[in-house]
């Protein structure tokens, strides 16, 4: 008899949502696999602990990218979940659904039964929306939270600057036509991190059906034939060997599904066979397709005071946290990202082409780049910035070796189209518009170089590639779509040409979102789980 029904490899935001629907019958064994450890760290918690959890490799894997031509010669630094929650546990709480044609898009490159009127559905049975005054609407587990009444006053100068451009505003960029500046929604409650361990997992754990392992790192997938039946992983560095009988399924996200499916035999012939490793099914796919959204920030210090006066002396951050520890509230219960949305960088597009952000508070830089977001600069300042929303470039993420525990291979192959590259200038020209409005510029007391006011196209970018970063939304390595010659998992998430094996996570993405990609994965874990069930 196998040890399990069902074994997930990840207890990331896709994990966690389908530990939860696969246990709520009574009627399956489910294991959740776990490399990191339980993530009981307060600054997971804590919303604006985003800034100590972004290098912090106890919670964090850490990663970084091969050197890019096309980024003056820069490697990008990839910070991934390492704890239940996943990257969930770490990002910037942004709760973006993304646009309905991003997923009517999906559909029409092979993703049957995933465009926009289906995915609807599961978003509103994922989500619950609390608005200001604390009424709720939906009885999902993932709280969605309306924070238009919290954040920093001078926002207020961001949406001036929009109206004077005559671009559209918002209330919500998750209901349909959700286009224009927004107040971003995140998922929190009661002023807490409202990730998907917190929301589904925790319930679940109360249920006899359910076991978490962690500290448990998956090193392969073994197969009788064409079934896979078992995984090969350290747990607590003990070797176990663990069997399902009914399906596995990678929850491990961009970076490490790929990888697993590599390490196992499913994989790219050629990359097999040069790291010694038996092939079961040559998948040249895995691994390919990958996309993710770069973004650059312009700083300028301001006219009037922003959060940085709030929280970079000492007393204020006492202030702040008596604040939150009375009432859950304040700039520590809010994303750092506190307004943007999606916008159209010329009126005759067809759909918003940018996703922009504003920022009331700007962050120390040290001399080797990296950011200190714990520490706000000791001058009033604020962030315009933003990224394009759908990338063309394709890269690949694959192993380096055979070993589990090598670091991965990344290649974003970022900018590699000049469609890619026009998007750069026509985000930064939209920018450049905002910050020449007579709104925006009653707040900049002067920037901090380069100055986008200033900036040719040509010089844009230029500057895009010498400080660009990504924006952490890796997806597409195990792309989802019905030709087995062009796609890795079925539109059923089941791998092509395995039994008993399934994707589930951001990597399965036909194409990225417009926006922040959370949301999407726990949407796709919600509806994938129906998938399972009704096969069940």
């Amino acid at each position: 008899m196998a040890d399990y029904d069902f074994i997930i490899v990840g207890a990331g935001s896709a994990g966690c949502v389908l530990a939860e629907r696969l246990t709520r019958s009574g009627r399956h064994r489910v294991l959740l696999l776990e490399a990191g450890g339980r993530g009981r760290s307060p600054w997971i918690s804590l919303p604006l602990g985003y800034g100590k959890t972004f290098y912090n490799g106890s919670v964090n894997w850490k990663y970084h990218t091969e050197t890019e031509s096309t980024l003056a010669g820069r490697s990008g630094y990839w910070p991934r979940g390492k704890a239940v929650g996943g990257s969930g546990a770490i990002n910037a709480l942004v709760y973006a659904r993304g646009l309905p044609s991003d997923f009517d898009d999906w559909e029409a490159n092979g993703a049957v039964g995933w465009g926009w009127r289906t995915v609807e559905a599961a978003y509103s049975a994922l989500e619950t929306q609390v608005a200001p005054d604390g009424s709720k609407i939906g009885a999902g587990p993932i709280h969605v939270q309306d924070v238009s009444d919290q954040i920093h006053v001078s926002n207020r100068h961001f949406f001036a600057a929009a109206k004077e451009l005559g671009l559209p505003q918002t209330d919500n960029i998750n209901a349909p036509g959700g286009e224009g500046a927004a107040v971003y929604r995140i998922n929190t409650s009661g002023g807490r991190r409202m990730h998907s361990a917190r929301a589904c997992l925790s319930p679940a754990l109360r249920r006899p059906n359910l076991t978490l392992m962690t500290d448990a790192f998956v090193e392969r997938i073994h197969f009788d034939g064409r079934r896979a039946v078992s995984v090969q992983a350290k747990v607590k560095g003990k070797p176990r060997l663990l069997s399902a009988s009914r399906e596995i399924i990678l929850s491990a996200g961009a970076v490490t599904s790929p990888r697993l499916l590599q390490l196992s035999g499913i994989g790219p012939l050629a990359l097999l066979k040069q790291h010694g490793i038996d092939p079961v099914l040559d998948a040249p796919e895995v691994g390919g397709n990958l996309q993710d959204h770069l973004g650059i920030n312009y700083y300028f210090k301001a006219t009037e005071p922003t959060l940085n006066n709030a929280l970079r002396p000492f007393h204020g951050k006492l202030r702040a946290a008596a604040q939150y520890a009375l009432a859950r509230r304040g700039p520590l219960a809010l994303s750092v990202n506190q307004c943007g949305g999606y916008f159209r960088s010329a009126a005759d597009l067809p759909a918003p082409d940018q996703q922009l952000y504003f920022n009331p508070v700007t962050y120390t830089t040290t001399p080797d780049g990296k950011r200190e977001v714990i520490q706000p600069d000791p001058f009033a300042g604020f962030i315009l910035g933003f990224q394009p929303s759908r990338p063309t470039s394709r890269g690949r993420i694959d192993i380096r070796s055979a070993d589990p525990h090598d670091a991965p291979l990344i290649q974003p192959n970022s900018l590699a189209t000049e469609e890619d590259q026009a998007q750069v200038v026509a985000g930064g020209m939209l920018c450049q518009r905002l910050a020449r409005t007579e709104a925006l510029q009653r707040l900049i007391k002067n920037p901090m170089e380069p100055d986008i006011r200033r900036l040719s196209a040509d010089e844009i970018l230029a500057d895009f590639r010498e400080r660009c970063g990504t924006v952490f939304h890796p997806v597409g390595t195990c792309r989802m779509g019905a030709d087995p010659k062009t796609a890795v998992v079925c539109p059923q998430l089941r791998v092509h040409g395995i039994n008993g094996l399934r994707v589930i996570d951001a990597s399965v993405f036909p194409n990225i979102t417009s926006g922040n990609t959370n949301a999407p994965t726990m949407m796709l874990a919600h509806r994938a789980a129906d998938l399972i069930l009704e096969s069940t």
